[in-house]
């Protein structure tokens, strides 16, 4: 009889020292989650509500629910520039991965002092204004720029080469932007990869070019994929970059939205713009966890 009163008593105590327990997790928890759903829930409730609205004259909204926000996405038009956003963003990703690979991989094997001092090298660009970054771009590729003065001075060019406002020089711009956000996950992807592996498949006959491919890269998938988001997504939606460096010539999704909000005043189209956008980067995040990824990768 005692003993079962004892082991209710230590079971009470311990339902209260768990119900205390969730209590100050939740204490703790609910600045975050209060500010998450103010800054993050709420406005993309308010935008997937906007998407399906309708647009009144001189730029007001009716709220009439419409599907025709969705149904322009697929006019010609507005299909090209999803079509060509995909292009930029595609190349831009690729080469992002190709440079970034390389580079992370010779980071993460210089051992946590280099590696972190590598690190702070990579995050220097980003004390820089975007602008001036933009801006220095523009002077180094325009026609009586840096490139096409050496081009000239050289003999290797008659004339100044047409380097700016091209898809080649918004794709230039985005790479030294996002090149970073590429080599971060990568770099945390090989540093987490089990060495003993790479030896053992060494061991076993395998040359380093073996290796790499049946080992070292099979293991960092989760890391590229990440790279690929971190990169794919933004690009996107950069507009910025595609303004100045494009001078009108490329659009992209990114200036669509802008412009939707803005100029044309079309609340509704824009919103289902960017709810498009958000549902791509939600799918893109759905199959990272998929094939193993680690969010914590990623910033989430």
């Amino acid at each position: 009889m005692v003993k079962k009163i004892s082991n209710s008593a230590v079971a009470e105590k311990n339902k209260r020292k768990r119900k205390r327990k969730m209590l100050s997790n939740g204490i703790l928890c609910a600045p975050i989650v209060i500010w998450s759903f103010l800054l993050i829930v709420l406005p993309l409730l308010c935008l997937l509500f906007m998407s399906f609205m309708t647009k009144g004259p001189m730029g007001t909204v009716r709220y009439q629910f419409s599907l025709e926000s969705y149904a322009t996405i697929f006019e010609p038009m507005y299909f090209t520039v999803v079509e060509k956003s995909v292009f930029i963003a595609l190349w831009t990703t690729i080469l992002c991965v190709l440079f970034g690979y390389p580079m992370a991989y010779f980071i993460a094997r210089k051992g946590p002092k280099m590696s972190g001092v590598f690190m702070m090298m990579l995050m220097i660009p980003f004390w820089t204004n975007v602008l001036v970054v933009v801006y220095s771009f523009v002077i180094m590729l325009n026609n009586s720029g840096v490139i096409n003065s050496i081009l000239l001075f050289f003999g290797l060019a008659d004339k100044p080469v047409q380097l700016l406002y091209t898809d080649g020089s918004i794709m230039i711009g985005m790479v030294y932007m996002l090149l970073p956000f590429a080599i971060m996950p990568m770099y945390s992807s090989i540093e987490k990869m089990d060495k003993n592996l790479v030896e053992a498949s060494k061991d076993l006959g395998a040359g380093p070019i073996e290796t790499f491919f049946r080992v070292t890269l099979s293991l960092t998938k989760p890391g590229i994929f990440a790279a690929v988001i971190l990169v794919f997504v933004p690009c996107i939606g950069f507009y910025m970059i595609t303004d100045m460096l494009g001078g009108g010539t490329s659009i992209m999704i990114g200036n669509v939205i802008y412009n939707q909000f803005t100029s044309a005043r079309n609340w509704p189209f824009g919103s289902a713009l960017s709810i498009v956008l958000a549902a791509v980067i939600l799918i893109m995040l759905l199959v990272y966890t998929k094939i193993g990824g680690d969010l914590d990768d990623l910033g989430v």
